[in-house]
């Protein structure tokens, strides 16, 4: 797990992205404690300031249409591996639902109408609010029918329109509206809030150099991690597949696994590590079948839709989980046995994110069965 930087390796925000290619970051606190536990003496404004001011990264929506950070310099290889065709779904879906009652003619309009008024009132390029930007354009208040029968409800045009334009990479969810924890974001142009324009990658060029870097980094990963994490067809995975010469190499349990040709030698352990890491981690994300790190704790670990909670790791395995009391401490529970100094590390590591925390509570948006409990102090 040297690649993932477990042992606390990470020289900076922008090296630990470089690392894993991409942050999770539907859950605006992951990135923020995947860094803690990655790099050695991390504060909030480091990332901040590579996200808001330095602007070398990028929040954006990517494989699986979920939000990651990533580097600024590797956006158009996500727009185009995976992000465009995402980006062109997600507007048909939002012309679809300005459609109901009316001709695809008028829904154009409509929608070309509300971009143009919203591009224009962020055309001086200062980042504003969703709720600013709807008061500026009276038609983004409107509410549209999403979804379908039970799933179905009511949403401002704004909420659509905004992750539509997002996805386009027109526009960039600049700092948050709220703490560092907060999930609403004022919004900017991209022209104004980058340098550079970002390039028009061919698709099949993009999805192997993304295939590429992807198997750098979770090499070896079956053909179901990859089309899991990547959100593929599996006809689009195998031609990927071949296309890069990704090497077959057997696993453990006598199925085959890919990494890029001539990646045959993996990083030896050199000292153990012992590691907290957030919900919804790039890590543990990182593959479908987890068995060979996870074990048999998913039941305690996973919500109901898969979605991991914060994990303890003891030399690349999960070993417990981790969670907060009302009053912020950091509480732990292994879920199986290990070595008395790494327990004493689970323990230090613990009460060092408590004080990094500085009585914030960090909950995970997707709560877990283990970080429920934890969360009651029952354990």
């Amino acid at each position: 797990m040297e690649r993932h930087r477990l042992d606390r390796t990470a020289e900076s925000v922008d090296d630990l992205v470089q690392s894993l290619f991409a942050l999770h970051s539907s859950d605006p606190i992951s990135p923020f404690l995947s860094t803690w536990a990655r790099v050695s003496g991390f504060t909030r404004d480091d990332l901040e300031q590579a996200l808001y001011r330095q602007r070398s990264l990028w929040r954006l929506h990517a494989m699986r249409r979920t939000l990651f950070v990533v580097r600024r310099d590797d956006a158009a290889l996500f727009d185009g591996a995976v992000g465009r065709a995402i980006a062109d779904r997600e507007r048909a879906r939002l012309h679809g639902w300005l459609r109901t009652g009316g001709s695809d003619e008028a829904a154009r309009r409509r929608l070309s109408t509300l971009e143009e008024a919203l591009m224009a009132e962020l055309s001086d390029g200062r980042p504003r609010r969703t709720t600013e930007l709807s008061q500026a354009v009276p038609g983004l208040q409107e509410a549209i029918t999403v979804g379908s029968g039970k799933w179905s409800g009511k949403t401002p045009v704004s909420s659509r329109l905004l992750l539509v334009l997002a996805m386009d990479l027109k526009i960039v969810r600049a700092e948050p509206a709220g703490t560092w924890r907060s999930s609403q974001y004022h919004w900017a142009t991209a022209d104004a809030w980058f340098d550079e324009p970002v390039e028009d990658l061919d698709p099949d060029a993009a999805r192997d150099q993304l295939l590429t870097r992807y198997l750098m980094r979770f090499g070896p990963a079956t053909s179901l991690d990859i089309r899991w994490w990547t959100g593929w067809t599996a006809r689009r995975t195998t031609a990927a597949v071949e296309s890069t010469g990704a090497e077959p190499v057997e696993l453990e349990d006598g199925s085959t696994g890919w990494v890029v040709a001539g990646d045959v030698q993996f990083p030896s352990r050199q000292k153990s590590s012992v590691t907290l890491l957030p919900g919804l981690d790039s890590t543990p994300m990182g593959w479908k079948e987890r068995s060979w790190f996870l074990g048999g704790h998913k039941a305690p670990l996973f919500d109901r839709n898969g979605n991991i909670g914060p994990t303890i790791w003891v030399d690349g395995r999960i070993v417990g989980g981790w969670g907060q009391r009302p009053g912020g401490e950091v509480a732990t529970q292994l879920l199986e046995p290990v070595s008395g100094p790494a327990e004493k590390a689970v323990s230090s590591r613990a009460a060092e994110l408590t004080k990094w925390l500085e009585g914030a509570t960090a909950t995970p948006r997707f709560p877990t069965p283990l970080q429920k409990e934890l969360g009651t102090g029952r354990w």
